[in-house]
């Protein structure tokens, strides 16, 4: 369930400077980052998730209902507040689509417009879009922190070269243990601190345990963050392959 990449995405998420890539990488780094790369995918899945966004000046609420398969088909479906009711994004590979209801209109999203904000998120067009995964596309080495906590264990991933990826690199935090995420920080290419993920509220979705909150906080943006909360998720379900259609953002729900 890839939906929002902030780290991976996503359901959501992931959802990336350059330090030398490394010819070998440590067992341990890499078991690390594939148990975070598959936490949430799945070859199919559905869930209703709370989306929290919150600015200086203002703060929102949508509830969203989202169906995935693999890595590049995603749709979500507002379902409230009632004036956002039906606004739909579908998601095929690298390409994006919006429907306005009050307009009955669907828009593609153009290449210059994919960076832009998603429904006035954190999250961005593009952490919709990327079918990066980070087993395929980055290094890993074991690292620390700056104020390393007890059984924790912190991962370095560089991107390899030649990636469409925006980040320098991504640095997670895992419990030693559970292997479960605690955070994530992103870093641009010269090595600046731009945003950060945490992972809380542990939950049991059926026969697989996921951190159920996940807060985006940009750090160059005070004031503004964005949670998203999963309040209902099943994994490898049979979803409509018609669900991933320009047909279906224009059904009534």
């Amino acid at each position: 369930m890839i939906l929002f990449r902030a780290g991976s995405t996503g359901l959501l998420l992931l959802v990336m400077f350059g330090a030398p890539a490394v010819a070998t990488e440590d067992p341990q780094a890499r078991e690390i980052v594939q148990r975070m790369d598959e936490l949430y995918r799945a070859d199919s899945s559905q869930a209703l998730m709370e989306m929290v966004i919150t600015t200086p000046h203002w703060e929102r609420s949508l509830k969203i209902r989202a169906w995935s398969r693999g890595t590049d088909k995603t749709f979500l479906r507002i379902l409230e507040p009632r004036k956002e009711r039906g606004m739909a994004t579908l998601r095929v590979g690298n390409e994006m689509w919006n429907y306005l209801p009050k307009t009955d209109k669907v828009m593609k999203i153009p290449p210059s417009m994919m960076m832009g904000s998603w429904m006035g998120s954190d999250f961005t067009n593009d952490d919709l879009v990327k079918e990066y995964t980070f087993l395929d596309d980055y290094h890993f080495e074991m690292t620390s922190a700056e104020n390393p906590e007890p059984g924790m264990l912190y991962v370095k991933s560089t991107p390899k070269p030649g990636r469409p990826i925006v980040w320098g690199h991504v640095i997670t935090a895992v419990r030693e243990k559970s292997l479960v995420p605690v955070w994530q920080e992103f870093f641009d290419e010269k090595g600046n601190r731009m945003r950060r993920i945490d992972y809380s509220d542990v939950r049991a979705f059926g026969d697989r345990t996921i951190p159920s909150v996940m807060t985006l906080v940009p750090i160059n943006k005070e004031g503004h963050r964005t949670v998203i909360r999963y309040l209902e998720a099943a994994f490898n379900i049979p979803v409509d392959n018609d669900t991933f259609s320009l047909r279906n953002l224009r059904s009534r729900m």
